[in-house]
């Protein structure tokens, strides 16, 4: 299975990506490209922009790894209750290409926060949002107080979020047994 990760944050120190790397662990044996959105920073979207100079090559690039992933793993990241300002630009650019951004790709969705809410105002926010840009979510899980549930060298350190996320893991690997 190829599987398309990355979280939707720029921060060298991003919280998101250590979960979305965690949950990689759980597919060993599968093709992943896990992507870096400082990779594919573009311009501020604007329609005077997109009219003088195009769609960013990086807004193609970002959704050719969608089309040929079968699996996407994202991790968001919650600012003032929103996506983070680079991932709502890079949503905003592909979405003029292809408003199915996600190509109706099943995605496992995540969240996290050092909050006690886990970033539950974002993941609100793109469960309402995302089907209606191709994302079929499997199933989706939010990490509260990140630092005082999460270890590198052990992952979700809480029992009961520890059970909540391998529940959530087993739920995307059924979801491909059951459709190949």
């Amino acid at each position: 299975m190829k599987i398309l990760a990355f979280a939707g944050s720029t921060s060298r120190q991003s919280i998101n990506r250590k979960l979305v790397r965690h949950s990689l662990s759980f597919f060993p044996d599968n093709d992943i490209t896990f992507l870096d959105l400082n990779d594919f920073e573009m311009p501020v979207f604007s329609v005077d922009k997109e009219k003088s100079d195009g769609y960013p090559e990086y807004a193609h690039q970002l959704l050719s790894l969608i089309e040929a992933a079968d699996l996407v793993i994202l991790s968001l990241a919650e600012h003032n209750g929103s996506y983070s300002t680079a991932f709502k630009n890079t949503l905003d650019w592909c979405s003029r290409i292809n408003g199915k951004v996600f190509q109706d790709k099943p995605v496992f969705l995540m969240s996290t926060s050092p909050g006690g809410f886990g970033g539950g105002n974002v993941m609100a926010a793109a469960l309402s949002r995302f089907p209606k840009m191709g994302a079929n979510i499997i199933t989706h899980f939010s990490l509260p107080s990140f630092h005082q549930n999460f270890q590198e060298e052990n992952g979700i350190v809480s029992e009961e979020l520890s059970t909540l996320f391998l529940t959530a893991i087993d739920e995307v690997k059924n979801h491909f047994a059951t459709y190949p």
